[in-house]
């Protein structure tokens, strides 16, 4: 029925799924709060890490929402979990990069998405199967990512920020989820200083494409 294929909304869906999943397990193995907090869970048919902590769930879930909202709206880039240290400085970017995702009028939402091939196959936007594979894949990655990043000072944060692509608009809504910040990161100047970037994988699945990589700062204490 035409009502089950899937819509843009559905695809946003997925992704904020998948990336309050690696919120999660990347609190976890870069140690920003005790592991014994967390408890392990399976998500794509792979481990994953949840905080048990109500108020870090919260925070991740409403975090989550306030990305939802704008990515339901095209405006956005690229998603990041920024780790600080204890002075204000990003310490690690995990960028989720979401400007290849298509672009939908507010009006058409729920609207079933339709692609056609060039022999005029209808093709699956959204395949459950190959979208699984590829967040199982991907999150292999990230559970490992302590292997190749340099230890973290004691009494890091995080925060989850996002980079609007040029033509959209600031989020204006009350109360504000958002604070805005210079995008120092598109001048010269790169997002943490003496920066080494590390890929982590793209994702494919229909049309559900990002990808996804690790900013590390070189001048950890």
């Amino acid at each position: 029925m035409a009502g089950e294929e899937p819509t843009f909304r559905a695809l946003v869906a997925a992704f904020t799924d998948f990336l309050t999943v690696a919120i999660h397990t990347i609190l976890y193995e870069r140690s920003i709060y005790p592991r014994t907090s967390f408890l392990t869970a399976r998500k794509y048919n792979h481990p994953v890490r949840q905080s048990r902590h109500p108020k870090v769930c919260e925070w991740i879930n409403d975090a989550i929402t306030a990305v939802e909202g704008e990515l339901l709206k095209g405006v956005v880039a690229s998603v990041a979990v920024v780790i600080f240290s204890k002075d204000d400085q990003a310490m690690e970017r995990f960028v989720f990069d979401a400007s290849r995702f298509p672009a939908v009028p507010a009006s058409d939402l729920d609207t079933p998405l339709e692609r056609i091939d060039v022999h005029g196959d209808k093709v699956d936007v959204l395949p459950t199967v190959d979208m699984e594979e590829q967040f199982r894949a991907i999150m292999s990655k990230i559970t490992n990512c302590e292997t190749i990043l340099k230890p973290l000072p004691t009494g890091c944060t995080f925060t989850v920020a996002i980079d609007l692509k040029e033509e959209g608009d600031a989020p204006v809504s009350h109360p504000q989820p958002w604070i805005p910040a210079q995008p120092d990161h598109r001048g010269d100047d790169p997002p943490i200083p003496n920066m080494k970037t590390t890929p982590l994988r793209k994702v494919k699945a229909g049309d559900l494409i990002f990808e996804a990589w690790i900013e590390e700062g070189q001048d950890k204490p």
